[in-house]
């Protein structure tokens, strides 16, 4: 099976400020290799405040599924904080391939990052 069912992102930030068209924002791209459905949870902690835990979602079968963070809303339809650092933790029930993505648009030179995240031995 490839993937793992935990994976780690440490580091976080909604950039508070987008210039031009597109709007400043991070993205938890996943890829589903399995036959089942990936039922996902994510956990948001932060520096100096509880961790927000009721975000899920979900990724068909052999798929793929872009989790942008700034539409993403909790149970309680709460939203990530911009502006406030971040780490993640994602759970899901079958394997799966995890990349973070950042578009930064504060700038009018925008920059865009990508990194692999870290995959945790299944808890």
């Amino acid at each position: 099976m490839i993937g793992k069912k935990s994976w780690i992102i440490p580091d976080g930030f909604l950039q508070p400020k987008s210039t031009g068209d597109e709007v400043s924002h991070e993205a938890v791209c996943v890829l589903n290799l399995t036959n089942d459905e990936a039922d996902i949870r994510l956990t948001f902690y932060f520096e100096d405040r509880e961790p927000m835990e009721e975000f899920v979602t979900s990724c068909g079968s052999q798929r793929t599924h872009h989790i942008r963070l700034d539409k993403l809303k909790d149970k309680n339809n709460q939203i990530i904080p911009r502006g406030v650092p971040y780490a993640i933790k994602l759970d899901s029930n079958v394997p799966l391939v995890v990349q973070h993505s950042r578009l930064d648009t504060s700038q009018q030179a925008l920059a865009l990052f990508t990194t692999m995240a870290y995959p945790a031995e299944d808890i």
